[in-house]
């Protein structure tokens, strides 16, 4: 599969996903490398930002399950609108949060 195929599933398994909010308040905010990012501007809704990491997406794709867990995360997102600023998918752990904070060195 060509890379150029790829980004369009990838773009249309995201517009799948996002689909479930409203699509006057959701609007694409930026296609970069390695991930979608959708802008959330809905009054009654607190979420503001949606972010969709490619290679999860291509991941998706391809599973055996991946219909299961794309409803999954359809109800996640939908759930995520009234209680979270940002809906990010994969969902950041909390090892790799740590992980990404600067180690201090000891003196």
């Amino acid at each position: 599969m060509s890379t150029t195929t790829q980004k369009i599933d990838e773009t249309k398994l995201a517009d799948e996903i996002v689909g479930v909010l409203d699509p006057a308040v959701v609007r694409v905010c930026s296609e970069v490398r390695g991930a979608i990012r959708y802008a959330v501007r809905g009054k009654s809704l607190k979420l503001r930002s949606i972010l969709l990491r490619r290679d999860a997406l291509r991941r998706l794709l391809t599973d055996p399950a991946g219909s299961v867990k794309i409803e999954y995360l359809k109800r996640d997102l939908l759930r995520a609108a009234m209680h979270r600023i940002e809906f990010r998918y994969p969902h950041l752990t909390r090892t790799r949060v740590e992980t990404a904070e600067p180690v201090e060195a000891a003196v």
